[in-house]
């Protein structure tokens, strides 16, 4: 059986792989079951975030490499 959309989203945002482009689809899909605009707004700044220092540490990995 082939996962759907939302499924894979999911998997990407418990693994911490979700790219923006995805958080934006995710938060976009759960806006469809009508979910608070307030909730969508903390989940957004929460996942930025964690992108953000994601982002910050491979950076920092990278340059520790070199």
């Amino acid at each position: 059986m082939e996962r759907t959309r939302p499924d894979y989203l999911m998997d990407r945002l418990i693994n911490n792989k979700l790219s923006s482009e995805e958080l934006a689809e995710l938060l976009a899909g759960i806006g469809e079951t009508e979910m608070s605009p307030e909730y969508s707004t903390i989940l957004e700044r929460y996942f930025n975030q964690l992108l953000a220092e994601a982002n910050q540490n491979k950076k920092t990995s990278s340059e520790n490499d070199q």
